[in-house]
Formats: structure tokens, C-alpha cells, sequence
């Protein structure tokens, strides 16, 4: 082998060069915190650092993924306007997503990445101290006009308090029901369903890897 061709070919096969292509060098995100006692947004701030300096709560412990726009990629399926996913996800999600365009299983709307502290406990001041799963770009809601948010709802009934998003309708086409095509498909690819989580809270509209 030419020695030009040997050296080119172990500068790819080099784990110093995966570990770079593997982890960017800055990490920029632009976020906000839920103000409990106010019901809304606040606090609306961009973080630029080093990626190498991320903080244990700015990566998801379960898929290594990072609150950070360097760490996501747009997908884009059934004409609707492009979202983002983290990197590792993101191909599988869109392949899923495509075949269930394909199949002609209704894709309305979908939301992907978007960083916020709106989970956890809160602080004195009754702001939120997590941040969510689709910080992460870990999260994918799908149809929420007929798959909302709820809460008050550990099993769903005239009780539950609809929170965000459209009415549950999972018989309506786009709508999400545990035997059905998407809850399954995306099931296949990784992301548990939202409506089947334990506590107060049935997120019917919403996927993850732990469905919160």
C-alpha cells in the first residue's frame, strides 16, 4: 500500500479522531426556568461554555446526550417543519417517523428539542431545578392537539386536569392509544409512551426513552 494511502487510512480508523467527531468542542443552548407560583416561563438565558465543561446535570445519565445545540440534529418528515433530535437518536426516530408517514398513520405536528428547567423540585424562590427530557433532545411529542397533558390523573378518568394541548381523542386519526401503530413503532425504536406512565401525570402527546 502506498504510504500516503496507509497514513490516510489510520487517521480514520485513529479512536483520537472518533472521540473528536464524537464530542464538539463548545456547547451553546438557550433556556428558561418554571416559575411554579407565576404558572409560566421565566428567566430566559443563553449558556455558552466548553463542551469538556459541562456540568453532570447538562448530559442525560441514560443516552449520553447533552442539553447542547452542537449535540442535536434536524430531522424533517411528512412536510412538517424540521425539528431536532440528539444525534444519537435522531436517525432511528426519523426512519420510524417516515414509515409511519408512509403508512399513512397521521403526522400533524412534532416538537423535538427545547431546553428548560421544568421538572424536579423547586428552589426558594419556586422555580424548577431540572431540566427536562427534551432538553436533551431525547423527547419527541407528536399530535398534540389530540394527545394533552395531564394531571390529577393517575388513571384517566373526569378527573384529570388538562394541562397542555388538545383533548385526548386516542380513537381519532392522530390519536395515541397503547395498540396503536405510532406508541408502537416508536415503542420498537426506543421511546416509551407518555400515557402510560406511573404518577399524577399522563402526557399522552409525549415519547421518551423513560416516557417522562
Amino acid at each position: 500500500m502506498h504510504p500516503a494511502l496507509l497514513i490516510l487510512l489510520l487517521l480514520t480508523l485513529s479512536p483520537q479522531r472518533a472521540t473528536a467527531e464524537e464530542s464538539p468542542d463548545t456547547c451553546t443552548y438557550t433556556t428558561y426556568r418554571w416559575s411554579v407560583p407565576l404558572k409560566r416561563a421565566v428567566d430566559h438565558h443563553t449558556v455558552r461554555l466548553a463542551y469538556a465543561d459541562l456540568r453532570p446535570e447538562e448530559v442525560d445519565a441514560a443516552t449520553g446526550c447533552s442539553v447542547c445545540e452542537e449535540d442535536q440534529r434536524w430531522i424533517e418528515v411528512a412536510g412538517l417543519p424540521p425539528i431536532r433530535l440528539c444525534r444519537k437518536l435522531a436517525p432511528r426516530i426519523e426512519a420510524t417517523l417516515e414509515r409511519l408517514a408512509e403508512s399513512g398513520v397521521p403526522l400533524n405536528s412534532l416538537t423535538g428539542y427545547r431546553v428548560g428547567m421544568t421538572r424536579g423540585p423547586t428552589d426558594a424562590e419556586g422555580l424548577r431545578t431540572v431540566f427536562s427530557n427534551h432538553s436533551f433532545g431525547v423527547a419527541l411529542d407528536v399530535n398534540a392537539e389530540l394527545n394533552g397533558l395531564y394531571d390529577r390523573c393517575i388513571d384517566f378518568g373526569p378527573d384529570c386536569r388538562l394541562l397542555l394541548g388538545g383533548r385526548w381523542q386516542p380513537d381519532a386519526p392522530g390519536g395515541m392509544s397503547a395498540n396503536g401503530a405510532a406508541v408502537m413503532a416508536l415503542g420498537e425504536a426506543g421511546l416509551r409512551w407518555g400515557g402510560e406512565i406511573a404518577g399524577r401525570q399522563k402526557d399522552f402527546m409525549h415519547f421518551s426513552p423513560s416516557g417522562y
